[in-house]
């Protein structure tokens, strides 16, 4: 099926400058540098992959160097701070081989333009072999953690790998089998601290198309206990510090990018529109029709259409939250006379009982881009041309994001900020709105920095890395001069904020 693809005019975009004005204005490189009522001497960071640097789809050497907590500490060196180490991967490909961990995407030229791609053979070299002895490590940033996790022992064990309870990113640079985040975090006696977590409570559950059986969303109630008891172990070091909250995971690239009507004949006939409006006249003719006939008889023809030769066509999904019609479509198909829909009539009962086409507010995760059109395992007797997926058989639930699910998603994440908040409140620490700066990135405007303007738009916005998800060393470097702000806010310091600018964008071929 078709890639998306990006022009040469788009790219032209991403260099397009603006005028000089700044979003940033609280720039204070000509100040001398202090490190205020903070005391800078041991940062440690907390978080997920996007404290560790995670871009393009995996963590690798690179990336990790443009890290917004290795940003802010060589911030920190000219107010007393001291040496931060990060546990580096093997080279800058990001594999890992043992636990099946790709490479990096890469932008690829072709004959439409640019398109990310990630070869399936892994060429990385990071083993899970654990470097604690090169340690301790500052950034204790661990792609793929939730809130709990970091105060789960054991996370660290490679013998919990085969549990699922272990973190093959933790196994590399934990001090000990049986230790957590938050005990190496302690043991450390850190002076200040950087905690950005929560992201991935919700994250996970929303890319595998709030699908509880690939996923669970964290219950705001379980979040927010977990969350008090993460900072009271913050906390009880004494060290002072800067916390964030998370920013809306549904207005992501990953998530924004593939629209839901991607199904023109040129898409269906792999680049062939002879061979693409043949294929839209036998589905239209030996599903489509069928279905809407069936469909209307019911009360229920907007669900499924017949498709158009000359417009792009939406995909065809499952929705949970249909009045399921599967009797009632068996039994017009077995009374239908049509030798063809009698002889599928449990099949097509079973199948499209809740099926539906996708339309405005739904939302395609990139991962699903790669599914549409690749067959489904049918039962016996069916024809195989039935199992294209989004094309003839409905997309199952992990594929898409239908709006209910959205809106849990979303309600879930305001709860989250609601603790979050009220954690750095009481405490009396720093606190990064990240969820606003995010939502400005997203914005059509989006943040200028020097006269170079970023937003979320995928590759060309220039700060999501090829991953849609993760920042690239330009949009980290944005969420660090909000860190800095916050702690020069809080604690009266005065470190200079990042040159966005300076930082890796899209690397294009």
């Amino acid at each position: 099926m078709k890639k998306i693809l990006i022009s040469s005019i788009a790219v032209s975009a991403l260099f397009f400058t603006t005028s000089c004005e700044t979003d940033f204005d609280t720039d204070v490189k000509d100040i001398a540098v202090t490190s205020g009522e903070a005391n800078f001497t041991k940062y440690v960071a907390l978080g997920n992959s996007l404290t560790a640097g995670y871009r393009d789809g995996a963590l690798y050497t690179d990336g990790q160097n443009e890290s917004y907590p290795s940003m802010i500490a060589q911030q920190m060196t000219l107010a007393g701070g001291t040496l931060f180490k990060q546990p580096m991967m093997g080279d800058n490909m990001g594999g890992i081989a043992s636990v099946g961990f790709k490479d990096k995407l890469v932008l690829v030229a072709n004959a439409g333009g640019v398109a990310p791609f990630q070869n399936p053979v892994i060429s990385g070299t990071t083993t899970l072999a654990n470097i604690y002895s090169s340690g301790p490590y500052q950034n204790l940033g661990v792609p793929g953690a939730k809130v709990s996790h970091l105060l789960f022992p054991g996370y660290g064990n490679p013998a919990n790998l085969g549990l699922g309870t272990a973190n093959p990113f933790f196994v590399r640079f934990a001090s000990s089998p049986g230790t957590s985040v938050i005990a190496d975090f302690k043991a450390q006696s850190p002076t200040f601290f950087s905690l950005w977590i929560g992201n991935n409570d919700a994250l996970l559950y929303a890319l595998a198309g709030a699908d509880s059986s690939v996923e669970t969303l964290t219950a705001p109630a379980q979040f927010t206990a977990f969350y008090n008891a993460l900072i009271n172990e913050v906390s009880s070091t004494n060290a002072k510090g800067v916390i964030a909250n998370i920013p809306g995971v549904t207005s992501i690239p990953s998530l924004t990018t593939v629209p839901v009507n991607p199904l023109s004949a040129s898409v269906l006939g792999n680049g062939n529109v002879a061979a693409g409006e043949a294929l839209i006249d036998n589905l239209n003719t030996n599903l489509y029709g069928p279905l809407n006939q069936i469909l209307t008889a019911l009360g229920a023809g907007d669900r499924i259409k017949t498709l158009s030769k000359t417009a792009s066509n939406p995909l065809l999904i499952k929705d949970e939250t249909l009045s399921p019609l599967n009797t009632q479509i068996t039994a017009a198909a077995t009374a239908s006379g049509n030798p063809t829909l009698m002889a599928l009539a449990p099949y097509l009962g079973a199948t499209y009982g809740q099926a539906r086409q996708a339309r405005a507010g739904d939302l395609v995760p990139l991962t699903t881009r790669n599914e549409i059109g690749k067959a489904e395992t049918l039962p016996p007797g069916i024809p195989a041309s039935l199992g294209a997926r989004g094309v003839a058989y409905p997309f199952a639930d992990r594929y898409i994001l239908i709006p209910s699910e959205i809106i849990e998603i979303n309600t879930a994440i305001d709860a989250y900020n609601v603790a979050i908040k009220a954690a750095a409140t009481s405490k009396g620490y720093a606190f990064v709105d990240a969820n606003k700066k995010m939502s400005e990135l997203g914005s059509q405007s989006g943040i200028s920095w020097d006269g170079v303007r970023y937003n979320a738009k995928f590759v060309t916005g220039g700060a999501f890395s090829l991953d849609g998800v993760h920042l690239t060393g330009r949009g980290y470097a944005i969420i660090a001069n909000e860190f800095i702000k916050a702690i020069n806010s809080t604690y009266k310091s005065s470190l200079p904020q990042v040159d966005v600018n300076k930082y890796s964008g899209v690397k294009f071929p």
